[in-house]
């Protein structure tokens, strides 16, 4: 497990976090909400074990997805069992996550090409 720290935060710095080693899983999400939270075609992101995760900053929560209330920007979503990044939100980019999984395909854009080497979920990822 790499000891390497990432940092990210929302457009106008107010609310900024740290993420400390390697993912768990990695994926882009097709689904509604994922497409309505980020405004985009689809949400890109990463997931860590909450202990990998810290932030500052005051945070507005919407149904498990946190936000900046200064400027509105979606940074992160937090549970008991992980803390996903929206990897937009990273300070470094591009970032050197890829993708591991594709969910929820049934929705995909035709103008998207599916990313084939991955696994693909037509809904959940399990």
């Amino acid at each position: 497990m790499s000891d390497m720290v990432r940092t990210g935060g929302c457009l106008c710095g107010a609310v900024r976090y740290e993420v400390v080693g390697e993912p768990f899983k990695s994926g882009i999400c097709h689904c509604r909400d994922c497409k309505k939270v980020t405004g985009s075609s689809f949400l890109a992101y990463a997931d860590w074990a909450p202990d990998k995760f810290s932030h500052t900053g005051d945070v507005g929560t919407y149904n498990g997805r946190s936000f900046c209330p200064a400027c509105g920007s979606r940074v992160f979503s937090l549970s008991e069992d992980q803390c996903e990044i929206y990897l937009g939100t990273l300070d470094d980019a591009p970032s050197e996550i890829s993708p591991q999984v594709e969910g929820w395909t049934i929705r995909r854009e035709y103008w998207l090409p599916a990313l084939a080497a991955l696994p693909q979920y037509e809904r959940d990822i399990p």
